[in-house]
């Protein structure tokens, strides 16, 4: 099995330097590329990377990117707006198949952009990113277009851990981090290289023990990462934070270790949270990965975790997320609008 890592390591690992976008542009042909930001509360960051994608990859001189989608996920700042101003359209997550109601989570806006969208190719970026590059977007985007036995490409990059004092988020609810990807560890300093704590500690020993083919993704929990539409419309989406082992997993199930790859693309900046939202992201991310070990019954689907009052400790229990939103080709409404 190392062998077999290793070598899909040398044949599908690169570098977004790999591909030059004149290259991109040349392969990309009448192949339709959509983007996709799930959002929740990101004023402060969703503006800024709309309008780098905007003025970098929508132009008249490099026009990759088609469409460009913010879906709000019931945001009480001015996300919406701001994604408006900058030149994004902006659908709400509720607006879409109001006929199934929606349940919080990141996996849940994913899903159903697919309702909204009309790529070829669908990327998806967070929209906590700071100090957001273009190369996040053609990187994983490039291999797609130029490579036809290619379905899914997730970035790999850098995360330093640390942050400034007002980027730490304070005790978010796991619905109130639906637009962002897996949180760093908190730290007062700055440590390049290191991945997510969630990633190390949870992600990474669960691939390498039951998926072990899947050992060689540097990020398998980032949130930025782009597929085929063939592929992402028949497999099915966790709805909360499972959403990216999920995808990873049945894409290996469903089209094979060589359609998959990952591409460098440098450095990843966003906002982190406390270790009490981690503890609750790791419990999805396990429960994700259970159901596809044994597709059985959860025996106990919450969390219980602990916090010092005035009396000792209070335990607060929480739900793990249990629900899944099944292949969209099984909806109706979608392939009514494919057919249409």
């Amino acid at each position: 099995m190392l062998e077999e890592v290793e070598r899909w390591l040398d044949r599908r690992s690169w570098s977004v330097a790999d591909r030059p976008i004149e290259r991109i542009l040349a392969a990309k042909r009448n192949t339709k590329v959509s983007v996709v930001l799930p959002a929740l509360n990101e004023e402060a960051t969703v503006g800024d990377i709309v309008a780098v994608i905007r003025r970098e990859l929508m132009s008249e001189a490099v026009p990759l990117v088609d469409e460009l989608v913010v879906l709000d996920s019931g945001s009480t700042d001015r996300t919406a707006e701001v994604a408006a101003a900058a030149g994004a359209r902006v659908v709400a997550r509720d607006a879409i198949l109001p006929r199934i109601p929606a349940v919080p989570g990141k996996g849940e806006v994913l899903w159903r952009s697919l309702m909204v969208t009309s790529g070829d190719v669908i990327c998806f970026v967070d929209a906590d990113l700071r100090d957001f590059s273009a190369d996040f977007v053609t990187g994983i985007v490039g291999p797609l277009l130029t490579d036809p036995d290619v379905d899914f490409v997730k970035a790999m990059y850098d995360r330093p851990f640390g942050a400034e004092p007002d980027e730490l988020a304070s005790g978010a609810e796991p619905d109130e981090l639906a637009s962002g990807a897996e949180p760093d560890e908190l730290a007062s300093g700055k440590t390049p290289g290191q991945g997510g704590r969630v990633t190390e500690l949870v992600a990474r020993p669960l691939l390498n023990l039951h998926w072990p083919q899947l050992a060689g993704f540097v990020q398998p929990l980032g949130g930025e990462y782009a597929a085929r539409r063939s592929l992402l419309e028949r497999l099915p989406f966790p709805v909360g934070y499972g959403v990216e082992l999920g995808l990873l997993v049945d894409a290996l199930h469903t089209v094979g270790l060589d359609a998959l790859a990952q591409v460098d693309v440098g450095v990843r900046k966003h906002r982190h949270q406390d270790e009490r939202a981690l503890g609750r992201m790791a419990a999805a991310i396990y429960r994700t990965a259970q159901l596809r070990l044994s597709r059985g019954h959860l025996v106990r689907p919450r969390l219980t975790q602990f916090e010092r009052g005035e009396e000792g400790f209070t335990p607060r229990t929480y739900a793990v997320d249990t629900e899944e939103r099944p292949p969209m080709l099984d909806i109706t409404e979608y392939t009514r609008r494919r057919v249409a």
